[in-house]
């Protein structure tokens, strides 16, 4: 959606760009959280947006068998100054990947943002970084 890489592999790490909650190509809701976008909804866009992070850091690493964990995960939340509930959002990108990736998986570190807009008037944007198993990777 833009001049940037979905993802960038480097010595065993895949970093992701921000992903937002597209179905072939379509935000599955516009807004923001609180506003025009009810908790269910956001929640669901912040799992979706964590599963297409997680598919292009897969995509980079030769397949979802060869990411070994979350790094961190970074979700951004576009809400006005009264909404409170970041982590409850957030949570459903945890799980997402959870579910993706196996319970057994460590789920890495997070951060949950809240922002005025972003890209698209999407109501999430999640950025992931995984290890991978390929240690030789160059920048790509």
């Amino acid at each position: 959606m833009g001049r940037y890489d979905a993802a960038v592999a480097s010595s065993g790490w895949v970093v992701t760009a921000g992903m937002t909650p597209r179905r072939d190509g379509v935000l599955v809701a516009q807004g923001r959280v609180g506003e025009a976008v009810d908790l269910d909804a956001a929640r669901e866009s912040a799992a979706v947006a964590a599963g297409n992070a997680l598919a292009a850091a897969a995509e980079t690493a030769g397949g979802l068998a060869a990411v070994e964990h979350v790094v961190s995960l970074t979700v951004y939340v576009a809400c006005g100054p009264e909404f409170s509930d970041l982590g409850v959002v957030a949570d459903a990108a945890s799980e997402r990947l959870e579910l993706l990736l196996g319970s057994d998986v460590p789920r890495g570190a997070r951060v949950t943002v809240g922002v005025q807009s972003l890209p698209g008037g999407a109501p999430v944007e999640v950025q992931l970084t995984v290890a991978t198993s390929d240690r030789s990777a160059t920048p790509t």
